[in-house]
């Protein structure tokens, strides 16, 4: 029997039996024409499923130009939420009152630039972390709880604080490059678990013969 199925909405069981009910398959509950996102990744809240997308980006309208694109096999957790680009108020004069969405014939600023937020695969996002406009999170990386995440984050890299800075690099330059080409996460369910000891030790040559 397979360990991960990816149809499911509550993917953990309890060991008594009991779903729980926190923990959500992102793709299976969000339809959201401004995101993207890969299959196995979680978010887990107490709010209603049907809120899931606004929980996690309050900001990001259906008819915004930005988009928020989530890897794989992604871990969001509880309090963790994106504040995309239509968020912004105006920086470029000398206030930042948003004047224009008092009004509907000017609500929004379509002439300020935005960027996606994107997220790779593997990443781990800690409890109540959050996400500025247009930031890019690596493969592999890890954000630890309570982070405000303003900056770029590389592959594998490990971050941490108000503003998110590098702690440490998960592995060395050439592992993390191994590890980008392997790509494990694009491999069919089956020989992702059947590689399971390989991915939970570290063993890097076993990954290779696979």
């Amino acid at each position: 029997m397979a360990i991960l199925d990816a149809s499911l909405v509550h993917p953990i069981t309890l060991p008594d039996g009991t779903v729980y009910r926190d923990t959500v398959y992102l793709a299976n509950v969000i339809d959201h024409p401004r995101m993207e996102i890969g299959d196995f990744s979680y978010f887990t809240h107490s709010g209603p499923v049907e809120d899931t997308a606004y929980i996690l980006a309050p900001f990001l309208g259906h008819e915004v130009r930005e988009r928020l694109v989530i890897g794989k096999f992604v871990q969001i957790a509880r309090g963790t939420y994106f504040i995309t680009s239509s968020a912004n108020h105006p920086m470029n004069g000398f206030t930042t009152y948003p004047f224009r969405i008092f009004k509907p014939e000017t609500f929004g600023y379509k002439d300020l630039p935005v960027k996606d937020t994107i997220v790779g695969h593997d990443v781990w996002i800690g409890q109540n972390a959050a996400i500025m406009p247009g930031v890019h999170i690596g493969t592999g990386a890890i954000v630890a709880a309570a982070s405000v995440v303003a900056r770029d984050v590389p592959p594998y890299a490990v971050v941490g604080g108000n503003p998110a800075a590098i702690i440490r690099m998960r592995y060395p330059d050439d592992v993390i490059a191994e590890l980008l080409e392997i790509a494990w996460w694009d491999w069919p369910l089956e020989k992702i678990e059947a590689n399971l000891a390989a991915l939970s030790n570290g063993d890097l040559a076993a990954l290779r013969r696979a």
